[in-house]
């Protein structure tokens, strides 16, 4: 099987760093700390080498107001998680070992999301937002810790993968001071231009407004993300102040005194859709479909075909194994795997779910979380699973609720069957043994087991244990009257000329 990661632990050498005076406000951070460890997962790339640890500041203090949202901007998601999430996968994929998150106050929603993604998150608060720098400094007690490579990334900047994360360490690594992330514009207008010197080593960053004519024809643009050398992070952010027209501390102001200073800096180029901004819902739209061409591509390349692939939608942390077909108009939820050989029917929709190899489900099925489907299992149209089992070769064909529920081996479950797990207060399970056949239309109301197979009329209401090999039929015993029809035919006709 092929994880999905296309959007994407160093050990700690602790440097202790001397705390100077600095030019900024004290952002008086609030620090939460809780045990926890990176999770390792497949991804593309080749992570830096352990010998050199780094820290991760994730800015996510932004208000979002152009979303026009109750949510935190941080919170939107891209293919199936958080803006968020996707970047510090992305960080943890390029062997960052420690991640500060820098969120506004009363964003506690914000920082439970970064511990979700990495259990030992720290969290800082940004009181005031006085600027890109002056956030970065919210995590200052995290920089004066020490490490090797000090990451600046943007929590609304979903798409960043982690072998450009590596690039920027690998800069670093190569004896850069500072490395910025660069692109190629399409069309520039609005962005910092990135000025480099015959060489090809960054001089400045120069913004829209202040840049010349000539400096205007630039189109490798500032991306926002940088790496500093973690030894000199915490002096050179010091160093920036706010004499600026908007009064604010930029980061961008470290290019300038690091070069001061006679050091190394460089720019590493990225493609211009990994450091796409999300700022407004159409941003956010754009960063959707842009992920969901690279996971596309991902699992085609891995094996796995999709007959109409533009209307089929993946989530970051989808599990597809190879010779899977995925038909048009297939919705993946999270935490969705799906084994080698299996196909998904058009319409779909699984969301939390298992399917096993050479398995079918669709057309127009849905699967819940906690529907696990073995070898070869079948649902198929207009049935919906939810948090049952459906062991090998078991077959729910046709317009059925499977709720809270285990289905054996090479059951048939027929066509309209119910399972009734809720009687508004609690769930129940239904187990249903190897071999059992339940008729179509029939209702098993749970707590209740089928035994092994034991056959359930049609339309049968089941509400006691069936023994296994048993026949059960729970309706109303058929009834014949002859020629009564003829009879009602007649009386209904009169009273209807009555009435005229």
């Amino acid at each position: 099987m092929v994880f999905l990661a296309v959007f994407e632990d160093c050990a700690r050498k602790p440097r202790r760093l001397a705390l100077r005076r600095s030019n900024l406000p004290e952002p008086r951070p609030e620090r939460r700390r809780c045990a926890g460890s990176f999770r390792q997962r497949l991804a593309f790339g080749r992570p830096m080498p352990k010998s050199r640890s780094a820290l991760a500041i994730v800015l996510a203090a932004g208000e979002g107001t152009r979303m026009k949202s109750n949510r935190p901007k941080a919170l939107h998601e891209v293919a199936g998680r958080s803006m968020l999430a996707n970047v510090l996968s992305s960080a943890a994929t390029a062997g960052v070992g420690r991640v500060a998150v820098i969120v506004g106050p009363g964003c506690d929603d914000v920082g439970a999301e970064a511990r979700r993604s990495i259990a030992d998150a720290d969290i800082f608060v940004q009181s005031e937002r006085l600027g890109t720098a002056h956030a970065v400094l919210a995590a200052r007690a995290a920089i004066a810790e020490g490490c090797d490579d000090l990451l600046v990334l943007f929590a609304d900047t979903p798409l960043v993968t982690a072998p450009t994360i590596g690039a920027l360490r690998a800069a670093l690594a190569g004896g850069a001071a500072v490395a910025v992330l660069g692109f190629q514009a399409t069309n520039p207008f609005g962005y910092g231009r990135l000025l480099r010197d015959d060489s090809g080593r960054l001089v400045a960053i120069r913004e829209e407004k202040d840049a010349t004519d000539e400096e205007r024809a630039v189109t490798l643009c500032n991306g926002g993300l940088m790496a500093i050398d973690g030894g000199e992070a915490l002096r050179l952010l010091e160093k920036i102040d706010n004499k600026n027209a908007k009064g604010e501390f930029y980061l961008t102001d470290v290019v300038e005194f690091a070069r001061a200073d006679g050091r190394e800096m460089t720019v590493v180029i990225a493609d211009e859709t990994e450091v796409l901004g999300v700022n407004d819902r159409i941003q956010l739209a754009q960063a959707e479909a842009l992920a969901q061409t690279r996971l596309r591509r991902a699992a085609m390349a891995a094996g796995a075909t999709m007959t109409a692939p533009e209307t089929v939608f993946l989530s970051a942390d989808t599990v597809i194994g190879r010779d899977v077909t995925i038909e048009p108009h297939v919705v993946i939820g999270p935490g969705v795997e799906i084994a080698d050989g299996a196909v998904i029917h058009a319409f779909s929709h699984l969301e939390g779910a298992r399917v096993g190899a050479r398995a079918s489900v669709g057309p127009f099925a849905r699967l819940r979380p906690g529907a696990a489907l073995a070898e070869k299992a079948k649902v198929g149209n207009f049935v919906e699973i939810k948090n049952a089992n459906v062991a090998p070769g078991a077959k729910v064909n046709h317009l059925s609720y499977i709720g809270d529920a285990d289905i054996g081996a090479n059951a048939n479950i027929g066509a309209g069957t119910i399972t009734c797990n809720y009687d508004g207060f609690l769930k129940y399970r239904t187990t249903i043994g190897e071999n059992a056949f339940i008729g179509s239309n029939s209702s098993l109301v749970a707590p209740v087991t089928i035994g092994q197979g034991a056959y359930v009329g049609s339309g049968s209401v089941v509400t006691k244990d069936v023994a296994p090999d048993a026949l059960a039929v729970a309706r109303g015993r058929q009834m014949e009257k002859a020629g009564w029809a003829v009879s009602f035919r007649l009386a209904q006709a009169a009273k209807k000329a009555e009435r005229k």
